[in-house]
């Protein structure tokens, strides 16, 4: 049960996102993921700059934010979201194993969990979604 900043963050969460999660190395430079599920999310389409986690030296490796997305549970970095559902995706015919294949999906190359102040169990959970291969 949500209980305190959690609980307000899930009334910010009306919409609805697609996310596959838990992605395993397929030992041929690619992924495979888990069966995608719908979750409750705030997505604000904003574009930033941030520096990639690869980044050793200078220059840096930056990267374009394109969304990030408010959620109530946690996620996996390499994952990907899509603003929409599972139906809206079969309609188009989207291949829903692979959401590499998706205009629109975005892989996350990043998630902040930040605890309440004077707390170890309330968090507020933001994903950073980048474009493919990005």
């Amino acid at each position: 049960m949500a209980k305190g900043i959690e609980k307000i963050a899930a009334k910010f969460c009306v919409e609805t996102a697609v996310y596959w999660g838990n992605p395993q190395n397929d030992g041929y430079g690619g992924f495979t993921f888990a069966t995608p599920v719908e979750i409750p999310c705030r997505w604000e389409n904003k574009t930033q700059v941030d520096i990639g986690w690869f980044s050793t030296g200078f220059p840096a490796n930056l990267l374009i934010c394109k969304a990030s997305v408010l959620v109530t549970q946690d996620l996996d970095l390499q994952g990907y979201m899509y603003l929409g559902t599972l139906a809206g995706l079969t309609a188009l015919g989207a291949d829903l194993t692979n959401p590499i294949s998706i205009m629109n999906a975005y892989v996350i190359h990043r998630f902040d969990k930040i605890p309440m102040a004077f707390k170890n169990d309330e968090f507020v959970r933001t994903a950073w979604l980048y474009e493919q291969g990005k």
